[in-house]
C-alpha cells in the first residue's frame, strides 16, 4: 500500500531552474521529495542524490510545466539538482514521506 505524501513542513523552497544545472539542499532523513513545476511553458529535469557534484541533465527525471510529482529517495540523499530544458521555470521542492 502506498501512503499519500506527507510533507515535512518548513522544508519547502521555491527555486528557478535554468539551462545550467544547479543543486540545492533538501532534508535528509526523509524518504520522498515532492516537486511542483509552477511554470507554464518549460519542462525541468531533476536528479536526487548526495554531494556537491550532483548535476541534472535531460537524461534525468522530467517534470512537465504545470505538473507535480513525488519522488522516492534514500534517507541519506540531501541534494536535488535541477535544470530547465530551455529558458527557465520555477519549481517548488518539499521533502516528506509517502508518494
Amino acid at each position: 500500500m502506498t501512503l499519500p505524501f506527507n510533507p515535512s513542513y518548513g522544508s519547502g523552497a521555491t527555486r528557478t531552474a535554468v539551462t545550467t544545472s544547479a543543486y540545492y539542499p533538501i532534508r535528509s532523513g526523509t524518504r520522498s521529495v515532492c516537486v511542483t513545476n509552477t511554470g507554464a511553458t518549460n519542462a525541468a529535469y531533476v536528479r536526487i542524490g548526495q554531494g556537491t557534484s550532483l548535476t541534472a541533465t535531460a537524461a534525468d527525471y522530467i517534470i512537465m510545466p504545470g505538473s507535480q510529482v513525488s519522488l522516492g529517495k534514500f534517507e541519506d540523499d540531501n541534494v536535488i539538482a535541477i535544470v530547465s530544458s530551455t529558458g527557465s521555470t520555477t519549481l517548488h521542492i518539499i521533502s516528506g514521506a509517502g508518494l
